[in-house]
């Protein structure tokens, strides 16, 4: 059983795919939006 399958997820709005919690977001998480730096630089040109 692999460790990670209980970890939380969430839906990227700009490419709209799942992405699961990581360490260096542990005290941030409910501010996490994106997947990814190139999502969060995407952000207007989907969400506009």
């Amino acid at each position: 059983m692999p460790h990670h399958e209980n970890r939380p997820t969430k839906i990227c709005p700009v490419c709209e795919r799942p992405f699961q919690w990581r360490r260096k977001w542990r005290d941030v998480w409910d501010e996490v939006r994106y997947c990814s730096e190139r999502c969060r630089r995407q952000r207007t040109a989907k969400e506009v």
